[in-house]
C-alpha cells in the first residue's frame, strides 16, 4: 500500500511539472509568427558552456541583461525575446535604435549607447550589470579579455551572411535555442511564400537581380550571393544573371563606370550610404550614358535595412520591400 502511495504521488508530481511546462509560452512579437517559446528546465539548462569564435564561456543562469556591440547583435538578442540593456553607435544606430527594429523594442526599453563600435566603453559597460556580453571577433578581439571580466562574453567570427548562424549562436547562449531554430523557420517560410508569388506573376519564371550600392569609394559595389541582403534575395529564389560574378569569399566586388553594364540585370536595387561622397558617386554614375542603357527596372532601397541591419528584423523589412516592389502580397502573419 505504501508502495501504490509512492507511485500515485510521482503521478500527480509529474503531471504538475507538465502542466507548469505547457503554459509557460509566449507568442513572438518580433515577427508576429504565430510560434511558441518553451521555457522549460530541459532547454534553458545552466550553468552551460558555449563555444564560440573566441573559445569557450561558461554562462551560470540563463541571462536577462544582455549588451550587444554590433547592429546585428542587437537585432539577434531583441528577435529572441531578451532585453538588450546597451548598445554601440555605428553609423545608423545613433541616439536611439532603428525603426525597423519597432516590432521588438520592447525588449529595448532601457537601452543605451556605451560607446561606438570602434571604442565601447568598457566603464559604461561594467556600470549596466549586464549578465552576457556579445559581439564578433572581427569587432572587437581585442576587447575580449576585458570583457569577459565584466561579464560572460560571447563572440561569432564575423558578421554578414552567416547572420543566421549567429541567431542561433545567441540562442545557445540565450538558453533559446528552440527559438532561434522558429524564427528562423518562420522568415524562411515567408521568404518562399513570397518567391513562388514573385514567379507565378512572372509566368512561371524568377526574374534576376542585382543588389549595388554607393558607399563612397569612386567605384559602386556589386553586392553577390555571399552577403547579407543577397542571402535574404537568395532566400527568396532570385537568381543572378548567367555571367555575374559569384564569388564567395567576399560579399561584393568594386564595378568602376567602364563596367556599368555589369550590374544590368531584371531588377535592379540600389542603395546609398547617407555620405555626401557616396553621394557624389552616385551622380557620376547616374549621368553616366551607360546607366541609362541598363535594361533592368531600378529600385531605391534604404542602405539601413539592405546593408546595416544584418539580422532577422532587417531580413523582414526587405522581404516587405520585395513584396512590394513586385506587388505581391507580404506574407506577414498577424
Amino acid at each position: 500500500m505504501r508502495a501504490l502511495r509512492a507511485l500515485g504521488a510521482g503521478i500527480v508530481l509529474a503531471m504538475a511539472v507538465a502542466a507548469c511546462g505547457s503554459s509557460t509560452t509566449a507568442t513572438d512579437p518580433g515577427n508576429a509568427s504565430g510560434t511558441t517559446e518553451a521555457t522549460s528546465a530541459a532547454q534553458t539548462g545552466y550553468p552551460r558552456v558555449v563555444e564560440h569564435a573566441m573559445g569557450k564561456t561558461e554562462v551560470k543562469a540563463q541571462p536577462k541583461r544582455v549588451v550587444a556591440l554590433d547592429q546585428s547583435f542587437v537585432d539577434a538578442v531583441l528577435t529572441l525575446d531578451t532585453e538588450v540593456v546597451g548598445y554601440t553607435q555605428y553609423r545608423s544606430i545613433e541616439e536611439k535604435l532603428p525603426d525597423y527594429l519597432r516590432p521588438v523594442l520592447a525588449n529595448a526599453a532601457n537601452a543605451v549607447p556605451v560607446g561606438t563600435l570602434e571604442a565601447p566603453s568598457l566603464e559604461k559597460i561594467a556600470e549596466l550589470k549586464p549578465d552576457l556580453i556579445v559581439s564578433a571577433k572581427v569587432r572587437h578581439e581585442a576587447l575580449y579579455d576585458k570583457l569577459s571580466a565584466i561579464a560572460p562574453t560571447v563572440f561569432s567570427e564575423t558578421t554578414g551572411a552567416i547572420w543566421k548562424d549567429n541567431l542561433r549562436l545567441v540562442g545557445k547562449a540565450l538558453g533559446k535555442e528552440d527559438l532561434a531554430e522558429q524564427r528562423i523557420s518562420a522568415y524562411e517560410a515567408r521568404a518562399a511564400k513570397i518567391g513562388e508569388e514573385i514567379k507565378e506573376k512572372n509566368g512561371g519564371k524568377m526574374p534576376t537581380v542585382s543588389i549595388v550600392r554607393f558607399a563612397g569609394e569612386p567605384t559602386v559595389r556589386l553586392y553577390v550571393e555571399n552577403s547579407y541582403s543577397g542571402v535574404v534575395l537568395k532566400d527568396v529564389g532570385f537568381p543572378r544573371p548567367e555571367g555575374q560574378p559569384t564569388v564567395t569569399d567576399t560579399i561584393m566586388v568594386e564595378i568602376s563606370e567602364e563596367r556599368i553594364a555589369d550590374l544590368d540585370a531584371d531588377h535592379i536595387f540600389v542603395s546609398s550610404y547617407q555620405d555626401p561622397a557616396a553621394d557624389e558617386t552616385k551622380k557620376k554614375f547616374t549621368a553616366n550614358p551607360l546607366w541609362g542603357k541598363l535594361k533592368g527596372e531600378k529600385h531605391d532601397v534604404s542602405d539601413q535595412t539592405w546593408m546595416s541591419a544584418v539580422g532577422m528584423q532587417g531580413a523582414h523589412v526587405i522581404l516587405d520591400d520585395l513584396a512590394a516592389a513586385f506587388g505581391v502580397d507580404p506574407a506577414r502573419q498577424a
